[in-house]
């Protein structure tokens, strides 16, 4: 990338990274106030960033050409500042909604999260701005408190209605775990996932698919649920439990059913692998992989044929269990394989693609890895 000094004229004061991740479970749940079970992936937004005391935000990114974006931050409202610096001009007036005295800063953005595909490179964006900010104004806020600026950010300003998930797994997550979150209370605990020790891999195959979740199709879904908690009286669906299922299910008109079964067993998922992962079955995560998606895409309704395609080729192929990441209406699958398969899972994958007339597949092999933190 350009050095800061190349942009700017001078050196930034520090450089910070935050994650992309993958979901191993616990799709849609987040924003019901239910349970999710993400990693870290190593791919990151890298920010340099240098305070400015004259008001001024100036945005550059190393993916988009190169131009430097300029705003003044009092001036910041939603709508107001459009495309890719919409999300660190939304961190900056998050802040300041929540009554944080910040003001400019100098930012150049690269990353090597791919974009649009379902592994949040978004709220890594916003994770990586809202760290420098913290540091450079001396916030002190902890990491669940920036992962709130984040998603407030994406919310409000951007105009996504994300849940929580993707911006604590981004700042919350480490090194060779997966984040067991409750979204209600952001109650954590790092649970470990040797992959490697297990002799086993977790594909992630990229059906190069753009999902864009702020068309309107995922605040439908989301009031959808909102809806179906209120006729059932509960503060969320998070607390519907399965043996009352049936009953909740007999109670709400026939469009919502599928929403609500989908949230409840997608909650028991996430309780199920983890016991494995305790356990230290990761073998056995595979099914609960593949129940995962299915419930997507029968009840929830997000998947799309490509998506759909990937996971039963690569289940075909001999992995133990694959599922549909992200939002959906695209993206990413991840397949949990025997690490020697990885590859001719992968070459079978890519194969069925090519039979069907689809675009060539990305593939990359997801470690946990390290959350946010600062690089320089």
């Amino acid at each position: 990338m350009n050095t800061f000094a190349q942009i700017y004229g001078r050196a930034p004061e520090g450089e910070w990274a935050a994650p992309g991740r993958v979901n191993l479970i616990g799709e849609h749940t987040d924003y019901n106030l239910g349970f999710v079970l993400p990693i870290a992936l190593p791919q990151t937004v890298r920010a340099q960033a240098r305070r400015r005391d004259d008001g001024l935000l100036r945005l550059h990114s190393t993916r988009e050409g190169g131009a430097v974006v300029e705003v003044a931050v009092a001036d910041l409202a939603p709508g107001g500042v459009t495309g890719w610096a919409g999300y660190p001009a939304a961190v900056a007036w998050a802040l300041r909604e929540a009554g944080h005295e910040v003001g400019g800063a100098e930012l150049s953005l690269d990353s090597d999260v791919p974009t649009g595909a379902g592994l949040s490179s978004s709220a890594a964006l916003e994770c990586a701005v809202a760290l420098a900010y913290n540091d450079l104004y001396g916030l002190g806020l902890s990491a669940p408190e920036l992962a709130l600026i984040a998603q407030r950010a994406e919310n409000a300003f951007v105009g996504v209605p994300c849940g929580i998930m993707d911006q604590m797994a981004s700042l919350c997550c480490r090194a060779g775990a997966a984040l067991h979150l409750d979204s209600r209370d952001l109650t954590m605990r790092q649970v470990p996932v040797d992959l490697a020790g297990a002799g086993l891999a977790l594909l992630v195959l990229d059906t190069r698919v753009k999902h864009d979740l702020g068309d309107g199709a995922y605040a439908a879904l989301r009031a959808g649920c909102e809806r179906a908690a209120g006729l059932l009286g509960l503060p969320a669906l998070r607390d519907l439990g399965p043996a009352d299922l049936p009953a909740a299910l007999a109670h709400l008109p026939d469009e919502l059913r599928p929403l609500v079964r989908h949230v409840v067993t997608e909650n028991e998922r996430v309780a199920e692998a983890v016991a494995h992962l305790d356990a230290g079955d990761l073998a056995a995560l595979g099914p609960i992989l593949t129940a995962g998606h299915a419930s997507l895409r029968d009840d929830y309704r997000v998947s799309c044929p490509e998506t759909d395609l990937a996971v039963s080729a690569a289940v075909a192929a001999g992995a133990h269990g694959a599922r549909m990441t992200g939002g959906g209406f695209g993206g990413s699958v991840i397949a949990l394989v025997d690490a020697t398969a990885a590859g001719p899972v992968a070459a079978e994958v890519t194969a069925a693609f090519r039979e069907a007339g689809y675009a060539t597949p990305r593939t990359l092999t997801a470690v946990p890895a390290e959350g946010a933190r600062r690089i320089a």
